[in-house]
């Protein structure tokens, strides 16, 4: 990957971070991250190609994240500890909406988010923690009741079913 091409791929995903992907053109974009539409277009091949690219580098940080987690002692509970955290609501905000898009549309550029993103969770944690984290989690962007969401996966961690 060229240097300019990192470079305007790590300011895209500040900026969809900020504002999400559902709205994004690639005209507002571009001047806000200080290109335009032709070098984006130059780089990255496509708005679907930037598209895929800005998910390709959530996927990043949800997989450093995970390896991070793989061989503590208690993975569920680290994982839901790193979703509750405040700063990382914006990736978790842009996650769901990739996840929800790769279902409705599994022909366009979220196509097989969702399914990665459950395979590599299904790596360290699983089926019936999964849904629980996955489901507290949206719970937790739609109230923002952190105490809540985590008196629920703690119920449930502790119960022996995690």
């Amino acid at each position: 990957m060229s240097a300019r091409r990192a470079e305007l791929l790590e300011r895209a995903y500040r900026q969809v971070l900020t504002h999400g992907l559902a709205d994004m053109s690639l005209r507002p974009l571009a001047t806000a991250i200080g290109s335009s539409p032709r070098v984006l277009l130059l780089l990255f091949g496509s708005k679907d190609g930037l598209v895929r690219a800005l998910l390709e580098r959530a996927r990043t940080d949800e997989l450093t994240m995970l390896a991070r987690i793989r061989d503590t002692d208690d993975p569920a509970a680290e994982v839901w500890q790193w979703l509750a955290a405040p700063e990382h609501r914006p990736l978790l905000v842009l996650w769901a909406e990739a996840y929800v898009r790769s279902l409705v549309d599994p022909d366009g550029p979220w196509a097989g988010f969702a399914r990665s993103t459950v395979d590599d969770w299904l790596e360290i944690l699983p089926t019936l923690t999964l849904a629980v984290l996955r489901g507290a989690l949206l719970d937790l962007l739609a109230t923002g009741d952190v105490e809540r969401t985590t008196a629920a996966v703690a119920s449930h961690l502790s119960s022996g079913d995690a």
